[in-house]
């Protein structure tokens, strides 16, 4: 029988994890098996437990389960103790060792795939959840001018912000102070695009040559990105480059083999 994994979430349908990681095992000769799962808000640790009594060996976790797993993790790695999210389980008998690839698969694209320098430069990171909290660390790592985190409810950002201090220069926000501010990188780590919605952005907060990167991904060009666009970025990123990279980081976790990620971003965007 294969080694099951599985990714979980709400909404899930739009997941690309499953033909990433069947590639990846394609690629390594695993035999192993990777299908998606749907929890209800309330469902997420029963999910997981039934998971685990089917024998699954390890799971990806996407929105809105990552500070949930952090919570039934039984050990955490240093990048997910510091971030309190987790988006990659390891089930070994009674243990559930939380990790989070998030931050190393974003850094990864935008450095490597995309060759964007973060250092020195102004960032503007959107939302305050899991998904902001998994990344800040690796971004703060790379030494930009300043790091700042924007909210709708601006305490959120702050208590991340105190958070994280003491890893680099880091300020906080809500959307509408941001209005006068020009940032190189703006990345947004909320849920909007799922929902097709849009981030209560102010105009004329995109600098000249600057990448905006949206963490979700679907067909076509996300709100967010549209919206960039419209305002002068000059580098438009999805999150296709991040799934695939921070895929690749949790099949090395649980296989001990690092796959290759060029030839399966570019599988998942036949145009480049």
């Amino acid at each position: 029988m294969p080694d099951l994994y599985a990714v979980i979430g709400n909404p899930i349908a739009h997941s690309k994890s499953p033909l990433i990681h069947a590639e990846f095992s394609r690629q390594t000769d695993q035999d192993m098996r990777y299908e998606a799962i749907f929890a209800p808000p309330d469902g997420f640790a029963i999910a997981v437990a039934t998971f685990r009594q089917c024998g699954g060996k390890g799971m990806n976790v996407t929105v809105p389960f990552k500070l949930e797993a952090c919570k039934i993790s039984t050990r955490l790695t240093e990048r997910a103790a510091v971030a309190q999210a987790v988006n990659t389980l390891v089930f070994d008998n009674d243990e559930i060792l939380g990790d989070n690839t998030d931050g190393a698969g974003l850094v990864r694209d935008i450095v490597i795939n995309l060759d964007f320098v973060i250092t020195g430069k102004r960032v503007l990171l959107m939302g305050a959840g899991g998904a902001a909290r998994g990344v800040l660390l690796p971004l703060l790592e790379h030494q930009p001018q300043m790091l700042t985190i924007a909210n709708r409810t601006a305490q959120k950002a702050h208590e991340l912000q105190q958070q994280f201090s003491a890893y680099g220069s880091i300020a906080s926000s809500n959307y509408a102070d941001l209005a006068g501010q020009r940032f190189d990188i703006v990345i947004n780590a909320t849920s909007a695009s799922l929902s097709g919605e849009l981030p209560s952005l102010p105009a004329g907060v995109f600098a000249a040559e600057s990448l905006a990167y949206d963490m979700m991904y679907g067909n076509g060009l996300t709100p967010f990105l549209q919206f960039a666009q419209q305002q002068g970025a000059t580098h438009l990123a999805d999150g296709i480059g991040m799934l695939v990279e921070q895929a690749a980081e949790s099949f090395f976790l649980w296989r001990g083999v690092r796959p290759e990620t060029e030839p399966v971003i570019a599988m998942l965007r036949p145009e480049t």
